[in-house]
């Protein structure tokens, strides 16, 4: 079995190392061109070069969730692309998501601009039934994210393309429950995958539906925000600012407005790290069952190629 990683942007060798544990006996190596086509490819945002010279591949297996860069590529036809599943990332984005709906209903960021200033200051209590939150995106991170934040006893709803049910959860989906689903949310989570539909669906439209004085985390994809159109609802007061993780270029530029906007928290796409050991451990368990001859329908994690995610 003959294995090569291509990820961009990504120390390789530790990578390596840990395949060739995980799969030993297996070939593993790193791509490069002119090298012999493999029977499996590990891949982040790999070079459509990279995929033209795969012509023997059983599988291509995907070192995050997010698969919108493997989606602008030509893909062999018929090849099943896998995604990370968990990983140890549906954990991670759960604290994240966590800790920017409690900080904005707490008002913490005024009580610390109060405290640097010298100053002991009390606010009102703020009523968790008025802050609904609204998380897009109900695949396994935005499940784990939805029934995190329940914890909290904050009324919790959920939208997604197709119909999906999450115990405690108001759900939401299609065109026609987008408009009732932002309309009762007055804090947003963005989970969704970016594909060529949800692609600047956080605009000036969608965004003026939220309830009045709403709130935006974005822990999606950069590609989702207008941006142009987020900052003029946040200095028209519509919205009461934002947490922000993705960009559309990352990194962000330093120019940009949202890092220096007070209203506007920014984050380096950190919210949900990939992590070597559990992903690699993953990956090799997928590809065993894949070369063993398991159904593709029995591999967690494979993309829909027409859906993009």
């Amino acid at each position: 079995m003959r294995v090569t990683f291509c990820c961009t942007d990504t120390n390789a060798q530790p990578w390596l190392d840990g395949l060739r544990a995980a799969l030993p006996g297996a070939q593993i190596e790193l791509w490069a061109p002119g090298a012999s086509p493999a029977d499996y490819a590990v891949v982040w945002a790999p070079p459509q070069a990279f995929v033209d010279a795969q012509t023997a591949l059983k599988g291509i297996f995907n070192i995050g969730a997010g698969v919108d860069a493997l989606m602008k590529l030509r893909l062999p036809s018929g090849v099943p692309v896998v995604r990370l599943d968990d990983a140890g990332m549906s954990v991670q984005m759960a604290e994240y998501v966590c800790h920017a709906v409690i900080r904005h209903f707490r008002e913490f960021d005024a009580y610390e601009a109060d405290v640097a200033d010298g100053k002991w200051s009390y606010r009102k209590p703020r009523m968790r039934a008025d802050f609904p939150v609204g998380v897009m995106g109900l695949g396994v991170l935005g499940e784990r994210v939805a029934l995190a934040l329940k914890q909290f006893d904050f009324p919790v709803l959920g939208w997604s393309r197709s119909a999906k049910t999450v115990g405690g959860v108001q759900c939401f989906s299609g065109t026609d429950g987008l408009d009732d689903f932002l309309a009762a949310s007055r804090i947003l989570v963005c989970l969704l995958p970016l594909t060529p539909e949800t692609d600047s669906i956080l605009n000036r439209r969608h965004l003026t539906r939220l309830l009045p004085g709403a709130y935006l985390i974005n822990v999606a994809r950069g590609g989702h925000v207008v941006d142009d159109d987020l900052l003029a609802l946040i200095d028209s007061g519509h919205l009461a600012g934002a947490t922000l993780d993705v960009f559309r270029q990352e990194p962000l530029p330093p120019e940009h407005p949202f890092w220096k906007h007070p209203k506007i928290k920014v984050t380096p796409h950190t919210s949900a790290r990939t992590l070597r050991a559990e992903s690699i451990a993953q990956i090799a368990g997928k590809i065993q069952a894949l070369h063993g001859g398991a159904a593709i329908a029995s591999i967690a994690g494979i993309v829909d190629i027409k859906k993009g995610y």
